[in-house]
């Protein structure tokens, strides 16, 4: 039973333990090939052109604002937590940190240059300096933020469009089959080729930081408001919520799949870009509210489901390191080298199954330990000593249960938001 005024944490787990599916996806997608990310190259069969356009329409980027929000939601529970402990938040976040961007510069090195965690782990120094904004200033700087950026994507894809032309399959084949050569090579050569993607792969990073920032934002901001205690069982908002972000969500995600995987040409890439920065949140928030709401209605019917999504939420760090590795190996000269040898369709299926294998794992560590091996070392860090022994844990989240009458008054008395901030409505 969560203390008076705490969040209940089981919502924020399950929420990640989701999103680990839309990011395992997309970086599978990227891992298996030059091409396999839009379909598949010239002559790609139907199904795989298909599944590839949904995946843009409907998964890329969603999942990772859902995934930057509970970041910024959790920056202020790690806040709260040390100050119950009596101990300095400062230097807990600084070690936090660093353990952070080691990890994700190993990450990016040894297995996907495509690496979010160094970037989380600067953007988390900038989101300590912006701890202090109220709820109101966080969103609208949030919402400023994801402006500025769609609108210099947006321009710059107009220009693109206006004055060059489209790229050919033809001109981008011998730069592809290198690429693919060296992702089949030896150890020395995918670590290769690593390392000189890293420069781009930062570039990119940078390039969409402020989005990324601005769903660390939203994530502070609605913990300032404790969006989760007071909406978290609020089923009239949580459909509401859902149904008005979904058309909006949904038309930025077509807009998107068209510019990026047809019918328009690969100059309208960055157009697309700037439809998924504006309109992704939206349909994220609607993914996230329908999700409780279809856990909440199944929980009588399927009562496990919720605590096998929260267990692997509660080591989504050592899950995403996994995923990481398990497709290093299938795609590249570490393992199998099966880099632009599998289509679209049969990666999505693959990523079905190592999901589920997770899941069911997750479940089963769960019950006998309280953190993944990788959330084990970075509570170590953060700490600056060893953590508690791997305690066995409840893995239904409290929200599944009905409240309790003090529970319920608890909620009712909790304490107001941080800051002077104001109640969102």
């Amino acid at each position: 039973m969560s203390p008076a005024g705490a969040p209940r944490v089981g919502e924020l787990d399950v929420l990640r333990g989701f999103a680990l599916f839309g990011i395992l996806v997309v970086n599978a997608l990227l891992m298996a090939g030059p091409y396999t990310v839009f379909g598949g190259g010239p002559g790609a069969p139907v199904p795989d052109r298909v599944a590839a356009w949904l995946v843009t329409a409907l998964v890329t980027a969603k999942f990772y604002v859902l995934f930057s929000f509970l970041f910024g939601y959790s920056f202020v529970l790690q806040a709260r937590s040390a100050r119950r402990a009596g101990t300095a938040f400062a230097p807990r976040h600084l070690r936090r940190t660093a353990g952070l961007f080691v990890l994700g510069a190993a990450h990016a090195a040894l297995l996907y240059p495509g690496d979010v965690l160094t970037t989380y782990a600067v953007l988390a120094l900038v989101l300590y300096g912006l701890s202090g904004l109220t709820v109101r200033a966080a969103v609208r700087l949030a919402a400023a933020l994801l402006v500025l950026l769609a609108t210099l994507l947006l321009g710059y894809g107009l220009l693109t469009v206006a004055l060059t032309e489209p790229a050919t399959a033809t001109a981008y084949a011998p730069r592809a089959a290198e690429r693919v050569a060296a992702y089949r090579g030896d150890a020395a050569s995918v670590l290769g080729t690593h390392l000189r993607d890293l420069p781009a792969a930062i570039g990119t990073d940078l390039l969409y930081a402020p989005a990324m920032l601005a769903a660390f934002l939203g994530g502070l901001a609605a913990a300032k408001s404790r969006l989760a205690e007071r909406r978290g069982r609020d089923r009239a908002w949580l459909r509401r919520t859902a149904l008005r972000g979904l058309p909006y969500g949904l038309a930025g995600g077509v807009i998107a799949a068209c510019c990026a995987c047809g019918p328009l040409d690969s100059r309208w890439f960055l157009v697309g870009q700037a439809a998924t920065v504006l309109t992704a949140p939206a349909l994220a928030t609607s993914y996230a509210c329908g999700l409780l709401l279809l856990l909440r209605w199944a929980g009588n019917r399927v009562p496990a489901a919720a605590g096998v999504l929260a267990a692997a939420g509660r080591m989504a760090l050592s899950h995403y390191l996994t995923q990481s590795l398990v497709l290093a190996w299938v795609f590249s000269g570490y393992g199998l080298g099966l880099h632009g040898r599998a289509g679209t369709v049969a990666v999505l299926t693959g990523c079905v199954l190592l999901y589920a294998v997770q899941l069911a794992l997750g479940a089963r560590l769960s019950a006998r330990m309280r953190y993944g091996p990788a959330e084990y070392v970075l509570r170590a860090v953060t700490r600056g000593r060893r953590p508690g022994a791997f305690r066995r844990r409840v893995t239904t989240p409290a929200w599944t249960a009905a409240p309790t009458a003090a529970r319920a008054d608890r909620e009712q008395c909790a304490a107001p938001p941080e800051d002077g901030a104001r109640r969102a409505p």
